[in-house]
């Protein structure tokens, strides 16, 4: 498959992603007993599409929307995410991270913007469990195959849920969706962000675009093409390899905690079992 051509098999029905996805979520929740999910709304797309499928899934009910921003953060990300919000008639509660973010770095001042960004990305799961337990709900991730691949996203931060819709959909289909969804155009139309600092934008840190990057992870890990057979196709070398490096040096944000093996059943090695095993 020549470069730019995994662009058609990316192309996702919309309607039917939806069913499946609202459906996942209705009968996720239900299997753990609990009627609601809390979600943590950036003003982001990721966050929006996931509110969204809950919305659908649970009624408006059955969602409450965590906004939780930070003194740096812009100021459209908590308009957005407060009118997506009002528009989807889903409670909304606000809890500003700045105060306990800054409390923590005041005996390190010097600390630099991974690892504040990482603080904040963990603080706000702090914040999803609490409400969690409060609401007794889940708590939905909003990480999508992109970014799970890739290991852009925080361990026991962003890239903690208890159950994540959108974790086998590229960001170019998350972009599919959410239009089919309707999620504000003022969203969709946003550069892709963290919001950890000024000016801060996924695609500059990663040095590739999501368009771009989309492809590329399509043909290697879906079609599991080779490397070779990638830089053959017409895919530049030194961007293949960094891919490929990226995807694998995180592993381990994919997967639980490795278990040292002593007895015959190990959790995560023999002992496998699907979550409703026994029931």
């Amino acid at each position: 498959m020549k470069a730019n051509a995994a662009v058609d098999s990316l192309r996702v029905n919309a309607r039917y992603v939806e069913q499946v996805l609202a459906g996942f979520i209705a009968e996720e929740t239900r299997r753990a007993g609990l009627k609601r999910v809390v979600v943590g709304l950036s003003g982001g797309l990721d966050s929006a599409l996931a509110a969204c499928l809950a919305r659908r899934a649970l009624g408006r009910d059955g969602v409450v929307a965590i906004l939780m921003p930070y003194r740096m953060s812009h100021p459209s990300s908590l308009k957005d995410a407060r009118h997506l919000a009002r528009r989807l008639g889903i409670r909304a509660e606000l809890f500003d991270i700045t105060r306990m973010v800054d409390a923590y770095f005041e005996s390190d001042p010097k600390a630099g913007r991974v690892r504040r960004g990482n603080k904040m990305a963990r603080e706000r799961m702090s914040i999803l469990y609490d409400r969690s337990v409060a609401h007794e709900a889940l708590v939905l991730g909003t990480s999508n195959k992109t970014e799970l691949l890739l290991g852009y996203g925080t361990v026991h931060g962003d890239m903690a849920s208890s159950i994540n819709p959108l974790g086998d959909l590229y960001m170019t289909q998350v972009r599919q969706v959410a239009a089919h969804m309707k999620v504000p155009e003022p969203i969709r139309r946003k550069t892709p962000s963290a919001d950890l600092w000024p000016a801060q934008t996924d695609e500059g840190e990663l040095g590739f675009t999501y368009h771009q990057v989309d492809q590329l992870l399509y043909l290697l890990v879906d079609q599991r093409y080779t490397r070779s057979a990638v830089i053959e196709a017409g895919w530049p070398r030194a961007l293949v390899g960094r891919v490929m490096r990226r995807v694998v040096r995180s592993q381990y944000k994919r997967r639980l905690p490795l278990i040292a093996k002593l007895s015959e059943r190990t959790i995560g090695v023999d002992f496998r079992y699907p979550r409703d095993w026994g029931t």
